[in-house]
């Protein structure tokens, strides 16, 4: 856009305005449609993963891996000697498909540990979550046992404690 232009669209812009023209104009976000706080988990429900869909997600992963190790490899392929027999003949081409062999290699290894790590962690996942639960659920029900003690008393509010002995003052 040529400075005139611009000059020219400023110029028109406020003769509108200062015409009185109708245009839209927007000074804040709309109100929120949910229009209060956040909803606990109770109200929505809890996050629930069982072992079989870790199972599936790292199967998948682990599919994955397999199909791309037997079809994705470029390595010791008629690439690789493609690329030595255009480089013996002089041809800039043949340095040039190895960096691109090469760099399909580096980022096929990269995803080839992705999935690994995938199918690995899926396998472990479930166990190391379940001893997590269970240390919580401990922690909670011993904290829960502590508090039920401090609701023990022995006699009514505000009545003397016998264990202390009795109220009678010492006389001197």
């Amino acid at each position: 856009m040529a400075w005139d232009e611009w000059e020219q669209l400023k110029t028109v812009a406020v003769t509108r305005r200062q015409g009185g023209a109708t245009h839209m104009r927007l000074n804040q976000l709309p109100a929120d449609p949910g229009g209060g706080p956040m909803a606990t988990p109770s109200q929505t429900g809890d996050l629930k993963v069982t072992q079989h869909d870790l199972a599936k997600i790292g199967s998948q992963a682990h599919t994955l891996y397999t199909q791309l190790w037997d079809r994705a490899r470029l390595s010791n392929t008629s690439v690789d000697s493609a690329a030595g027999d255009l480089t013996t003949q002089g041809f800039a081409l043949g340095p040039g498909l190895q960096h691109v062999s090469n760099k399909w290699d580096q980022q096929l290894n990269s995803l080839l540990d992705a999935c690994a790590h995938i199918s690995n962690h899926m396998q472990v996942t479930k166990k190391i979550h379940a001893g997590d639960e269970a240390y919580i659920q401990r922690q909670t029900s011993s904290i829960d046992t502590l508090d039920a003690g401090f609701d023990e008393r022995v006699g009514g509010p505000g009545a003397h404690n016998p264990v202390y002995g009795s109220q009678a003052k010492p006389k001197n």
